[in-house]
């Protein structure tokens, strides 16, 4: 790929941008958030087709990919950062569709199944097939996405942020594929802001930064300090600084929180939970896929509504546990892991999304006041550094890390006394992701209570006061600031709890 220049009404996203890709090579993207990696590779899966530039394949002459059909008939799969699962259909037709085997004019669902089964079981995945990808959790749906691109026995396949929502065993899982694919003479793009990702199966680094090719060199050339300086276009402090903030009353209590399971599983997601956390305070929840902890922080916003039991007080006032509505208005608000799903309306603007859990705020006796909107929202996503043409431009237009700051923005808007944040930082690059540490800091010195969880350990033991770990639904341990490490968590997220006593 090479002079590929791309804008969006008057934003030109991509200038002169250059890219290369060997066999049997792991070549990373990097850039911040907005750099324009994502577009570029939807112009080399045939998503985009509006660009100038040239792309060459095996050295032919060039080629211009007018579908996703054309590029994929060339070998291209694409692996999204957002999922593009059909929640209604079924694991197996989601990995075949578009592309069913038939015979005659039947489609051919068993052998479909069959072949579906073969590819999860060298995914390591025991999933029903015929159950609808929305039954699974964000996790397995990403791996899912991942069977879908594998089974197109692609010879070039990007994977924009394949990790995201990904346990530690499952992206090792992920690890030893990508190791496969390249003994089979398989190019993988893997764009990722994740340090200790790039430089575990990276060959090369490209970086791109505001559009334009800054640089290419192999891993062992490349060390970590200069690579975000290429990213960012300044040196960065250290990364995570947890400010210590004054430990004052307890904010946020919940007792006995408990919620049951399906008909089919009555074991509850979660189950007899108890905990606090203080104004000030950051509180960590570590687990596994199927630990309990995101359905733990859902049952105390109330989206399960009365199916939740236990209590809750907020500042010492009882608050039942009913629906978000309420829990907005006692002053919660919850930062989902699925951001396109339960984050926003991605069709809306930015002033619409970031308006939209506190329109209240912004109305009186039924009518809005546009110009206290617009100022309100104006103010909070330039404090989040929010890269946009306008507050009127689409979140469907924005980068991953982007609409994430809008979802954040949206949430700060309400002015909260408690921050439930499940993955704050998924699909955000090194340089926002510092913004959004220093943002945590600033809201728990103003008095804010804080429950985090993460999928990223350096990020959970730097950023959290406490942490707790939740195993099958069931907290195993709970630990302090210095008593927290690696292997303690994660032998307690495994259940191992008996020497694990604090």
């Amino acid at each position: 790929m090479d002079n590929i220049c791309k804008s969006f009404g008057t934003v030109q996203v991509l200038k002169n941008a250059k890219f290369d890709l060997h066999p049997s090579e792991v070549h990373i993207l990097a850039g911040e958030n907005g750099a324009g990696k994502s577009t570029l590779m939807k112009i080399l899966g045939g998503i985009l087709t509006d660009y100038s530039g040239t792309i060459r394949m095996n050295q032919d002459a060039s080629v211009r990919f007018s579908s996703v059909q054309e590029a994929s008939a060339h070998g291209i799969s694409i692996i999204h950062q957002e999922l593009s699962l059909v929640g209604s259909l079924s694991v197996y037709e989601n990995i075949f569709l578009g592309r069913e085997l038939h015979r005659f004019s039947w489609v051919q669902h068993e052998k479909m199944k069959k072949e579906v089964r073969k590819l999860l079981a060298e995914l390591g995945l025991d999933i029903n097939v015929s159950h609808s990808a929305d039954q699974l959790p964000i996790g397995l749906q990403q791996m899912v996405e991942i069977a879908k691109a594998l089974s197109c026995d692609s010879k070039i396949i990007v994977m924009d942020e394949p990790t995201s929502a990904l346990t530690e065993p499952e992206v090792e899982k992920l690890f030893t594929i990508i190791a496969q694919l390249k003994q089979s003479g398989c190019g993988i793009v893997y764009i990722s802001h994740k340090m200790e990702e790039i430089y575990q199966i990276a060959d090369r680094i490209t970086v791109l930064r505001d559009g334009r090719y800054i640089g290419t060199e192999t891993a062992e050339n490349l060390p970590s300090d200069k690579l975000v300086q290429w990213m960012v276009g300044r040196e960065l402090n250290k990364q995570f600084a947890r400010t210590q903030s004054a430990k004052d009353d307890v904010r946020l209590e919940a007792a006995r929180i408990t919620v049951p399971g399906p008909p089919e599983n009555p074991v509850p997601v979660v189950d007899d939970v108890s905990f606090e956390v203080r104004a000030g305070e950051i509180l960590g929840i570590a687990g596994l896929q199927g630990s309990g902890n995101s359905q733990l922080l859902h049952s105390i916003f109330g989206s399960f509504g009365k199916a939740a039991e236990g209590a809750l007080k907020i500042d010492g006032v009882p608050k039942p546990i009913t629906d978000p509505a309420s829990s907005i208005q006692k002053g919660l608000a919850l930062l989902t892991n699925d951001r396109k799903s339960t984050g926003l309306v991605i069709e809306m603007d930015i002033l619409r999304n970031a308006s939209l859990a506190s329109l209240k705020k912004f109305s009186s006796k039924s009518w809005l006041h546009p110009s206290a909107e617009r100022k309100a929202v104006s103010q909070t996503v330039q404090s989040l550094r929010l890269k946009a043409e306008s507050l009127h431009q689409p979140v469907n237009s924005l980068s991953g890390g982007n609409q994430q700051k809008v979802v954040l923005a949206k949430w700060i808007q309400t002015e909260p006394k408690v921050l439930l944040l499940d993955e704050p930082t998924r699909g955000v690059d090194v340089g926002a992701k510092q913004e959004i540490y220093d943002l945590m800091n600033q809201w728990t010195q103003a008095g804010l209570a804080i429950v985090l969880i993460t999928s990223e350990l350096p990020e959970l033991l730097a950023m959290s006061d406490r942490i707790l770990t939740m195993h099958r639904g069931r907290v195993t341990a709970e630990f302090t600031r210095e008593q927290a490490t690696q292997e303690k968590i994660l032998n307690a997220a495994l259940g191992q709890t008996e020497e694990l006593k604090v």
